[in-house]
């Protein structure tokens, strides 16, 4: 297999995103609609597919300091700039931020279900001095499929079945991805480090400031009161935590996403950094492991689909532990081990939307990760007997695969149910 099969999936799958990427894909097809338009909007109708408004009910939109998919949609459509994809709304300024807010005090933003049963999709209809633009938006975060102009199409998407739509045809594998990671020249992989200094970035801010439920920062501050030990495990897990607190508080700084999540591009990322620092690798060593932890979550990602009822941070503490048992010397059997590992501990972790508590799961993910990491390097792993597990690893993620996109559609169901009928208190 080509090569170039690995980084072109890793340039179409770690890109850089502000702010929690199911409203900025909202506010992205709200700023495509906008352009369409070629006038100031000064209504929207947005329809959004209920996992997308199951994740974008409880995050901060960055700039805005507003949550939820009505304020994201204002700012898209007045400040947001399509052309930047996941960062679209990196210039929006408080005078920007107000004009949206008026406009959704306005009530001038209308968020409904769409008339299909797309688990990706958004559309935008922007009105304003008597025309109209839309934009459609489907199946990946930045994936937009029609543009409108009063009405008529004046732009559409027509493609072939990807590889990831195909499930015979998609190229990777535990063993591919593992010999690729070995193999390439430095070179060529060696801007999967862009990930590493653009997360910490953001963990580091996530240290400095109070971001949400501050799981990052009270690690550390845990650590300083020496009630934490400083060791490996909590020094990844507090870097983690710091950078996903930072996120989903809607800080206005770029993270490194994976498969259309920021959270899961931190959580493949900043684990490997830490333990990377902490073992003393050096930025060959650094990118080898990143490679390793970034296709391993590409990889389980696609059997799982881009959004469901499970918890893309376990997907992702899964990427992460193979990254770190990497750099420790593991050989592609402990990366299986360590895959099995995960599977046997937290497969059933539930999304129930972004939020700040995302950084809370995105902790336990980690140190499951770690851990189960650890028991691979000493060749202990979960057997293929047990529960969902099996020895061969591709059908172990094919099975974790079944159990999130297949087995727990209800629970998707019930877990939006519950997050839109519960009472507030």
């Amino acid at each position: 297999m080509s090569k170039n099969v690995f980084i072109t999936l890793l340039k179409r799958e770690v890109v850089p995103a502000i702010g929690c990427t199911e409203p900025i894909a909202v506010a992205l097809a709200a700023a495509t609609a906008a352009r369409a338009l070629g006038y100031q909007a000064e209504s929207l109708d947005v329809a959004v597919s209920a996992n997308l408004l199951k994740n974008g009910m409880g995050v901060i939109v960055p700039g805005c300091g507003e949550m939820g998919l009505h304020i994201a949609a204002a700012a898209g459509a007045i400040g947001g700039k399509s052309e930047l994809g996941l960062e679209c709304l990196r210039d929006i300024d408080e005078d920007l931020a107000q004009k949206a807010k008026a406009m959704v005090a306005a009530d001038k933003v209308n968020l409904h279900l769409p008339d299909n049963e797309d688990l990706l999709y958004c559309k935008v209809i922007a009105s304003g001095n008597s025309h109209t633009g839309a934009a459609e938006l489907k199946d990946t975060h930045t994936n937009i499929t029609r543009i409108w102009k009063d009405g008529a199409i004046i732009s559409e998407k027509i493609e072939e079945k990807t590889a990831e739509e195909k499930q015979e045809e998609w190229p990777l594998t535990v063993a591919k991805i593992f010999e690729f990671a070995n193999t390439t020249p430095l070179e060529e992989i060696s801007f999967i480090l862009e990930a590493a200094a653009m997360n910490r970035k953001v963990a580091e801010e996530g240290l400095q400031r109070h971001y949400g439920l501050s799981v990052g920062r009270n690690i550390d501050e845990q650590v300083r009161k020496n009630i934490l030990a400083d060791d490996m495990q909590t020094f990844a897990t507090r870097l983690t935590a710091a950078a996903a607190d930072a996120r989903m508080a809607g800080v206005q700084m770029p993270v490194m996403s994976n498969s259309g999540s920021g959270n899961q591009g931190i959580t493949c990322t900043m684990p490997v950094v830490a333990c990377a620092i902490r073992l003393d690798k050096n930025d060959g060593e650094l990118a080898r492991a990143l490679i390793m932890s970034h296709l391993i979550s590409i990889h389980i990602k696609h059997h799982l689909g881009r959004l469901s009822a499970h918890c893309g941070a376990m997907v992702a503490g899964t990427a992460s532990a193979c990254g770190i048992a990497h750099l420790m010397g593991g050989d592609l059997n402990v990366m299986e081990r360590t895959i099995r590992n995960m599977v046997g501990n937290i497969a059933g972790m539930i999304c129930d939307g972004a939020k700040s508590s995302c950084a809370l799961k995105v902790a336990s993910a980690v140190g499951a990760g770690i851990q189960s990491a650890m028991l691979a390097l000493e060749g202990i792993a979960v057997p293929g007997n047990e529960g969902i597990v099996s020895d061969d690893i591709e059908a172990c993620i094919a099975n974790l695969g079944v159990l999130g996109s297949t087995g727990m559609r209800e629970t998707d169901k019930v877990i939006l149910d519950i997050m839109l009928h519960k009472k507030q208190a």
